[in-house]
C-alpha cells in the first residue's frame, strides 16, 4: 500500500475513534437534559473503583478500569501519523481532560480524576505497542 494511502487510512481510523469516543463519553443519551454544569466531580482517584471491589461488583469494576485503558489505546495512531510517543500521550491526557470537563458541563457523566489517569495510561500502553511512522516506512517490525 502506498505511503499516502496508508496515512489516509490511519487518519480515517483516528477520526472514527475520536467520533466513537465522544459518542460514548460525552454525547450520551440525555446529555443535554440535565442542564449546564450539572455533573458531579470525583476528586479522589480510585475511590469509586475500590468501593466496587469492596462490595463485589467485579464485572463493573473491570468494565470501568479496563474500559478506560482500552478506549485510549488508539491514541497511539498519532505515532503512525508522525507524532512522537510523548506527544501522543500528551494529546490523550488533554483529550481526557476535555472529555471529563464536557461531562461535567453537559451533565453527561461523572467527572473523575481516575479516568484521566487511566486514559493516559491506556494511551501510553498503546504507544509502546505501536511502531512510529518512520519505523513503518523503513519496514521494521516493532513490537
Amino acid at each position: 500500500m502506498k505511503q499516502s494511502k496508508r496515512g489516509g487510512l490511519v487518519l480515517s481510523l483516528f477520526v472514527i475513534w475520536l467520533a466513537a469516543l465522544f459518542r460514548i463519553t460525552v454525547l450520551r443519551d440525555g446529555c443535554f437534559s440535565h442542564g449546564l454544569c450539572s455533573g458531579r466531580v470525583e476528586w479522589i482517584p480510585f475511590l469509586y473503583l475500590a468501593k466496587l471491589l469492596r462490595i463485589g461488583y467485579y464485572r463493573y469494576f473491570c468494565y470501568l478500569f479496563f474500559g478506560n485503558l482500552i478506549w485510549f489505546v488508539p491514541a497511539a495512531l498519532l505515532c503512525l501519523l508522525g507524532a512522537s510517543r510523548l506527544r501522543a500521550i500528551c494529546f490523550a491526557f488533554a483529550l481526557s481532560v476535555l472529555i471529563e470537563t464536557l461531562q461535567y458541563l453537559l451533565g453527561s457523566g461523572v467527572t473523575e480524576v481516575e479516568d484521566v489517569i487511566l486514559n493516559t495510561l491506556g494511551a501510553a500502553l498503546g504507544t509502546l505497542l505501536t511502531p512510529r511512522k518512520k519505523d513503518c516506512a523503513a519496514g521494521r517490525n516493532m513490537v
